[in-house]
């Protein structure tokens, strides 16, 4: 195969398959890192808010994390391709587990918000390289076999991540849910040293090594400011108003500059292939609109679920997390379809699908019966599974080992750069719609917090509802641009490469 898997293998006669088994767990391990603290630290904001004050800057807790995964992502698959998987994979893990710590000791909210970016720089190395990895171990008809440990790895964390927050935050403290990292990455870090061997002919470029520095820093930068842009707009201060005004104008001269970079370094950060090539640009596409759809639920589906149906916090999370049961599933059992009409016709039955039903969300019944949002949701997981796993699998099987990294890379970037409009722009729709509706009196959060308290009635809720609505069809929108890219762009048959 020319990829780790074989060294793997080769590295022990007679124990190959003991050993590429210890390798798998340790990137489960890795992997659960990041989706843990996903979820986790959701649930213990009030006791951080309490213990270090900052509410006004709690939400960079996330925001802040998020910006340095997706701005670092390009990096690590570039640095991974150069270098190798094993020595990003082991510095990313290290990263990470050096932020958890220093999360644990923070001493007031800005130090802990400049150590959850620390996180999230080791976070981006993780997500990266343990997707390429994936690749690397297995040939591509037991890929899907890996990729749905991975998918089955981020539905146990969304399941298990809040619950255990919650324990952590009122039986221990709140330092735990950061500690609760070191023994777990600690092990993995153990197993990736141990058994993960890659040749030195895959890992050693032709002569010497050169890294795209200043692309590097300039993508960093270039990301940085646009995200922030994108994320703070509309929250910390109007879209209109100088400060979004400056950070999109600054971010827009930045990518310039990134574009210039690129075009003239010898090994750019961002080649211009992962844009040429037909079946990278629409798969990088397709992610992109399924990060800008997933927010509808995994945002907005719970605050409906409290607002609308009445439910307890607890419950409405229930709501959104079994979705979870049904996208892994979906994607074990993707490869039964993909092989029969390929990776292409596999992900436009699952977009379409997920089209129609995010679609379907408004026609629910107000103010509805629990199971019905439920269905839906289980419905959708299925649908997204069968849609993002074939895409993902079909891109890393276009592509050979040098050149894997980075296109793992762009794709998960996208998907998460698509997360970031999707957030700014279904927020943008929600409080647009809750001002007609209310005749301009606040906000999502503000009207939420307005319903919980009791100082407002059915018309809001009603208003909620009818934001939520909107925004479902905003991603249903979404989700058929993902399809029509897919059905334009995409080739038919994915120019797979032989192992």
């Amino acid at each position: 195969m020319g990829g780790t898997g074989s060294a793997v293998r080769e590295a022990v006669p007679g124990g190959g398959t003991d050993r590429r088994g210890a390798v798998v767990a340790a990137l489960m391990l890795s992997m659960a890192l990041p989706a843990l603290d996903s979820t986790i630290v959701s649930t213990a904001v009030p006791q951080i808010v309490g213990d270090l004050g900052g509410f006004s800057l709690f939400s960079w807790l996330f925001s802040g994390y998020l910006l340095a995964v997706t701005v670092t992502l390009p990096v690590y698959g570039k640095l991974s391709d150069t270098f190798g998987r094993k020595p990003v994979l082991v510095a990313g893990a290290a990263v990470f587990l050096l932020g958890s710590l220093l999360c644990a000791l923070a001493w007031n909210m800005a130090a802990l918000i400049a150590f959850r970016i620390v996180q999230g720089l080791g976070g981006g190395a993780l997500q990266g390289t343990v997707q390429t990895l994936a690749a690397d171990l297995y040939p591509l008809e037991e890929r899907p076999r890996i990729q749905a440990r991975l998918s089955t790895v981020w539905a146990v964390s969304a399941v298990a991540g809040p619950g255990l927050g919650g324990v952590l935050a009122a039986y221990a403290d709140w330092r735990w849910i950061f500690l609760i990292n070191l023994p777990i990455g600690a092990f993995a870090l153990w197993l990736i040293v141990r058994h993960l061997h890659e040749r030195p002919r895959e890992t050693a470029s032709r002569g010497r090594p050169r890294i795209d520095w200043a692309g590097a820093l300039a993508v960093f930068a270039c990301g940085g400011v646009l995200l922030t842009a994108l994320v703070q707009g509309g929250v910390a201060w109007p879209w209109l108003s100088a400060p979004s005004l400056v950070l999109s104008g600054t971010g827009l001269v930045l990518l310039a500059a990134v574009v210039v970079i690129e075009r003239r370094a010898a090994e750019p950060i961002i080649p211009g292939w992962v844009w040429r090539r037909r079946t990278i640009a629409a798969v990088n596409l397709g992610l992109g609109a399924l990060g800008v759809l997933m927010v509808a639920p995994t945002v907005f589906l719970p605050t409906y679920a409290q607002s609308v149906l009445g439910l307890a916090p607890v419950a409405a999370g229930f709501v959104l997390s079994v979705w979870t049961l049904t996208w892994p599933l979906a994607a074990a059992l993707s490869q039964h379809v993909y092989r029969r009409i390929g990776f292409r016709d596999t992900a436009l039955l699952g977009m379409g699908a997920a089209a129609l039903l995010l679609s379907a969300f408004p026609l629910l019944p107000y103010p509805g019966r629990v199971w019905q949002p439920m269905l839906l949701m289980l419905l959708l997981g299925a649908a997204l599974g069968l849609f993002q796993l074939p895409l993902i699998v079909g891109v890393q099987s276009t592509v050979g080992w040098s050149e894997r990294g980075t296109a793992t890379a762009s794709v998960l970037f996208c998907r998460q750069t698509g997360q970031t409009v999707g957030a700014a722009v279904f927020g943008a729709v929600a409080n647009g719609v809750l001002a007609a509706r209310l005749g301009g009196a606040g906000d999502l959060d503000s009207v939420t917090r307005a319903l919980d308290s009791g100082a407002a009635g059915e018309t809001v809720r009603r208003a909620i509802a009818e934001a939520v609505d909107a925004v479902y069809l905003g991603a249903a929108g979404a989700a058929t641009l993902g399809f029509l890219v897919l059905l334009v762009v995409a080739p038919r048959r994915f120019p797979v490469l032989k192992d």
